[in-house]
């Protein structure tokens, strides 16, 4: 299939740059995948179309504060996100503003005050702008990145090294059920839900089930092959615990559908499933769902709007039909809906 399909054009204005004051007011777009009908709803009434028995199967994946900013002796700024710390002491990171470095030049990460925190040695320059970076520090990564570190939001939304806003980002590019820190981005399509919401749903007869796939950066990376084929998916890791396994199989096995929030649940449902069932499983998925593949697992799917080109949008245009999906995303765009990580959503059914 060609890449050129997944394209669509969106306004600019139409990108939210800002979180609802309240998350569950996000607008929710409902796209039969059978008959290609769209309602227009909001993320507050998603119970109206969900049913007693139905299993919602939610990413718990933490996003860590892997944004961060440095200084070269020069006075030159440096941009990076923190993607894995292979050996004790040493970063692998994306680096803007690498271009005149080069291994053995010693820089300045900055904290959130922009102050000096501690000198950083550029070991190495790996392929696809990674860099590999020496710490002049004993503190552990995580106390380090919670001193330096801003919240990773992706590059269309717009924001520079203020702290106030970090604060503000902090929490609501979270959900509010996160718990296993490890991610660089939001599985996205859980920051429409409230612990109200969640709690209103379970009164109703929904049931929750949780894994975890700590989502890297490779998820916004765009498809430049010519032909979808011809990509190189990111790997992710993920952990099914054997508690929730029970959950989805017990709902299955009772007739409720298997109702995944986010592309993220999505791929390790369709990673691990086998004979219409899931057992506890962890490991590193690269799977790659596009058009022609037969899901296993998903019934229907929560979801939010994603780019152009993207493995996302080829993984829902696999589940709904590439046409009802552009369809639906052209509606959206009509009725002036807000767009990616801090936009609306939609239930595909």
């Amino acid at each position: 299939m060609k890449t050129e399909k997944l394209h669509y054009d969106l306004p600019p204005d139409l990108i939210a740059q800002q979180p609802l004051a309240v998350r569950s007011d996000s607008r929710l777009l409902v796209l039969n995948r059978s008959s290609g009908d769209i309602q227009d709803s909001r993320f507050n009434h998603i119970g109206d179309f969900l049913s007693p028995g139905d299993c919602l199967v939610l990413n718990d994946t933490r996003v860590i504060p892997a944004r961060f900013f440095a200084r070269r002796g020069t006075g030159a700024r440096l941009e990076g996100l923190f993607l894995a710390e292979p050996i004790d002491g040493t970063w692998t990171v994306y680096l803007k503003g690498a271009r005149k470095l080069k291994p053995g030049d010693r820089f300045y990460l900055k904290d959130r005050q922009k102050a000096d925190f501690c000198e950083v040695v550029l070991i190495e320059k790996l392929d696809q702008g990674k860099c590999r970076l020496e710490l002049k520090t004993d503190m552990k990564t995580g106390n380090i990145l919670e001193t330096i570190g801003f919240p990773p939001l992706p590059p269309y939304i717009r924001r520079d090294d203020d702290a106030a806003t970090a604060a503000a980002d902090a929490p609501r590019y979270q959900t509010v059920y996160a718990r296993r820190a490890g991610a660089v981005a939001a599985p996205t399509a859980g920051l429409h839900f409230t612990e109200t919401l969640i709690e209103q749903l379970k009164r109703a007869g929904v049931q929750f089930a949780f894994i975890t796939l700590h989502v890297g950066a490779g998820t916004f990376k765009p498809i430049t092959a010519e032909n979808l084929e011809d990509h190189k998916i990111h790997q992710e890791r993920f952990t099914l615990n054997e508690e929730n396994a029970g959950i989805i199989n017990m709902a299955r096995d009772r007739g409720g559908r298997i109702i995944p929030v986010g592309t993220t649940s999505t791929r390790v449902l369709e990673t691990i499933a086998a004979d219409l069932k899931v057992a506890a499983n962890e490991g590193m998925t690269e799977l790659y769902i596009t058009p022609g593949y037969t899901f296993k697992m998903t019934d229907a799917m929560i979801t939010n709007f994603h780019l152009p080109r993207s493995t996302l949008l080829a993984l829902v245009a696999a589940f709904a039909g590439l046409e009802k999906v552009l369809a639906a995303y052209h509606h959206a765009i009509e009725q002036r809906y807000r767009f990616y990580s801090y936009g609306d959503a939609m239930l595909i059914m």
